[in-house]
């Protein structure tokens, strides 16, 4: 069974930093992870994207140059490194995974395993 879970939020600064961990398990496939963030009043929107085999890294252009997706090595837990931050980065994070046969994706609605979230919140 297939399981993403999210650790690592919480509420920090403008300015300051958070790394945000995701361990999935249960694969059998490579497959692609992104992160997703969630405001009350924005719509779902991909952060950062990277695939199972370590390629595939790509950014929104909100975040570019300030937030870093990675792979432990070896491993199957991702992180995002999230410097700089401001106050329009508070939302709710999610990791998600679909497998990498289905191809790559920013809609959110084409990845049918989430984990359960991790608030982060940037006070100014």
């Amino acid at each position: 069974q297939v399981q993403l879970v999210e650790s690592g939020g919480g509420s920090v600064q403008s300015g300051g930093s958070l790394r945000l961990s995701c361990a999935a398990s249960g694969f059998t496939i490579s497959y692609y992870i992104a992160w997703f963030r969630q405001t009350s009043d924005k719509e779902r929107e991909a952060v950062a994207t990277i695939s199972s085999r370590g390629g595939a890294i790509s950014y929104a252009d909100s975040v570019k140059g300030r937030f870093t997706i990675s792979q432990a090595a070896g491993g199957d837990t991702y992180y995002l490194q999230m410097n700089s931050l401001k106050p329009e980065d508070t939302a709710t994070y999610y990791c998600a995974a679909r497998s990498r046969i289905s191809g790559w994706s920013l809609r959110p609605q084409e990845y049918g395993d989430w984990g359960q979230g991790t608030q982060v919140v940037v006070s100014s």
